[in-house]
């Protein structure tokens, strides 16, 4: 089919080249040059779809569709006209020779200007290419936020990749556009001895300009739609209440710990998600790749979107990186883009206006520490956890500074995850010894893009690097779990484990149908509520996000809240419906993205602010339309978790509960 689509764009250029270049025109001489350029062209423009464009097995029809072949005909189209016109060249038709170029203002001008315009459209489109390869399909919020957070502590190959990527190949574009801008020739055409000017200046300055802006509308066009700049315009320039009318904060809703509190630890494995189990369990893969955490997870409860064990929650606007998920997960709201420089930046403006779940641990005597292989510094990490809870960082700083590596060690983001679990188990053990109540929360970092860390010790019987990679962090982080189950303290502690986003190696992804639907692993050991204690109609076909979290993590220690909801987030043991689940998931995306000025004068800014009394109707029309998209949980039947709120006990029968509300700091 490709051939075909190649004879026919072969078919329009000999016919181009026959009426303009040749004088002859018999049957013989326009098959010799059908024929000639049916040869040349399809072979070149194959060879470019297999080696440059990395088309595979392209002459197995059912492999391509009708976009594919489209864009083959203009291959073939490009690839021909350059053809004839070498052909014309060699032949003597065509011949140039050096001119005086025009010195006008408005020539210099165009010699000047078309040159930063190209540079400008080729920096998007390279930009924008190189960004979803790196990252994958990032938002405009998390691509602004990126931006204007501190970026120490970024790992090295980013930064060579940009280079490499983006940058060089911006510079070598205008590089060439500009060795034709300021050339000197001119083209003329050779016909019975006569030759006719058909380029000089004039043409050249006239064709500057207007590539020079087809690359610049193109490159902004496509950066426009790669990026998702939509959601950038959305995020200041249109408004929503919704976080305003939906927000519970934790300095208003009566919080009630157990007498006996509990130690919480809470670990975010990086990338992990529930595409890598086989294909049985719901997952994409031939072979299972996680086969420790598949065990695991059924001593524990697991939220699913589906019916089934494995499942996890919705991509929800301002969840989908690290820094973010971790936001979610412990102020129940999304991470929202700034609206001022920096915001995110320093100890003193990370969402001071945030009650967070380390606050409210820090209330509670609680001991923290918060581990990273990474310099916590990056993406401003540092400052959420210093300030709010006073929580111990222990980075890769940390780690030089007080001896557990040398000063000049530096492998992958930091020190990898062998290290990070020798290193995890003294930290709990010390926690534990200081009598208090704990919360440990890590994050491991082997399995971040690109194709991750392979350690020394890693079995590789897979064919991709990442694939091993992603096998032997699972193998690892469920040895440190078993370590903490073996741990005096482990009947008292509840563990979370969950994957923190998305992979973002879209190498290892390229093949994947688009249609299926990726989603994190997600695992809560040993909450309160028990095992056998948590219905289906809880733990299945939930819709939810990272921001649910928040509530279901103290929930999962034996916390109370009245309401059942923190933040925007709700408590999934309770059975109540979601914000997801009530307004459909298309209605909370896109009412996130807008610009929420509660939510930049309390949570960012930390002001007060009084609370608007519109009711949630007026912001969506979802009552039957959007709910569509989010499917309906039944109400819990297990008395242990029914629902406060309504005028019901909340029961745990195996925790002592002591009466304090909670008050935010």
């Amino acid at each position: 089919m490709f051939i075909l689509f190649g004879t026919i764009a072969v078919l329009i250029i000999s016919v181009l080249q026959i009426l303009v270049f040749e004088k002859k025109k018999s049957f013989g001489k326009c098959l010799h040059i059908f024929l000639k350029n049916e040869f040349v062209v399809n072979l070149v423009s194959l060879a470019l779809l297999t080696y440059v464009f990395k088309y595979q097995h392209i002459f197995v029809t059912k492999n391509y569709g009708t976009t594919e072949f489209i864009k083959y005909f203009l291959l073939a189209v490009v690839v021909g006209i350059c053809f004839m016109l070498l052909c014309q060249i060699l032949e003597g038709r065509i011949v140039f020779k050096s001119s005086e170029v025009k010195k006008s203002r408005g020539a210099k001008a165009v010699r000047i200007i078309s040159p930063i315009l190209v540079c400008l459209g080729s920096a998007m489109y390279f930009a924008t290419i190189w960004s979803r390869k790196a990252f994958g399909e990032i938002s405009g919020d998390q691509l602004l936020i990126n931006l204007l957070s501190p970026t120490t502590g970024t790992d090295v190959t980013v930064y060579e990749e940009c280079f490499e990527g983006p940058v060089f190949q911006t510079m070598l574009v205008t590089a060439i556009f500009c060795l034709f801008v300021f050339s000197k020739f001119t083209a003329s055409y050779v016909n019975l001895g006569k030759a006719k000017c058909v380029f000089n200046d004039l043409w050249r300055r006239i064709i500057s300009l207007v590539l020079s802006l087809a690359v610049l509308v193109g490159g902004a066009f496509y950066c426009y739609n790669g990026l998702k700049l939509r959601d950038v315009y959305l995020s200041y320039f249109t408004k929503s209440d919704m976080i305003e009318t939906t927000y519970a904060d934790p300095r208003e809703v009566k919080i009630t710990f157990p007498e006996k509190k509990r130690n919480l630890i809470h670990i975010y494995l990086e990338s992990m998600e529930n595409s890598f189990l086989s294909t049985d369990l719901g997952g994409y893969m031939d072979t299972n790749l996680m086969p420790e955490l598949t065990e695991l997870s059924y001593e524990g409860v697991v939220f699913s979107h589906n019916d089934s064990k494995f499942g996890g929650p919705q991509q929800a606007t301002g969840t989908q990186w690290s820094i973010a998920s971790m936001v979610n997960q412990c102020t129940g709201l999304p991470m929202k883009t700034p609206d001022g420089p920096n915001s995110y930046g320093s100890k003193d403006n990370f969402l001071p206006g945030a009650c967070t779940l380390y606050d409210l641990l820090k209330e509670q005597g609680y001991e923290q520490t918060a581990m990273f292989g990474a310099d916590a510094q990056f993406g401003g990490l540092r400052y959420l956890f210093e300030a709010h809870g006073d929580v111990k960082v222990f980075d890769i700083k940390y780690a030089r500074e007080n001896g557990y590596v040398p000063e000049d060690y530096n492998v992958w983001w930091g020190y990898e995850d062998d290290k990070l679990y020798e290193f995890a188990k003294e930290e709990i053990t010390r926690l534990y010894e200081t009598g208090k109540p704990f919360n440990f929360t890590m994050e491991t970092a082997d399995t971040h893009r690109p194709n991750g860390y392979l350690s020394p010790k890693a079995p590789t019987p897979y064919d991709k690097q990442y694939a091993n990679v992603i096998a032997y962090s699972s193998s690892e982080a469920v040895k440190l779990i078993r370590w903490i189950q073996e741990q005096p303290f482990y009947d008292n502690t509840t563990i979370v484990v969950i994957g923190d986003h998305l992979s973002m190696d879209t190498e290892f992804f390229e093949d994947f149908d688009k249609k299926y639907f990726r989603n994190q692993y997600n695992l809560i050991l040993n909450p309160v509520q028990g095992v056998d204690g948590v219905s289906e109609s809880v733990c299945r076909n939930r819709q939810y996000a990272n921001f649910d979290m928040f509530p279901t993590i103290l929930s999962s220690m034996g916390v109370q809240i009245e309401g059942n909801r923190l933040g925007v987030g709700t408590d999934l043991f309770s059975g109540d419906k979601t914000i997801i689940e009530e307004y459909g998931l298309d209605t909370v995306n896109l009412e996130l993205q807008k610009k929420s000025d509660y939510y930049n004068a309390k949570i960012l800014n930390g002001n007060t602010v009084p609370r608007s009394h519109r009711t949630k109707n007026q912001w969506a029309e979802h009552d039957e339309k959007n709910a569509t998209s989010a499917t309906k949980p039944s109400k819990a039947a297990d008395a242990s978790t029914t629902n406060k709120a309504h005028g019901k006990t909340v029961s745990h029968p195996s925790t002592t509960l002591h009466e304090t509300t909670v008050k935010g700091n």
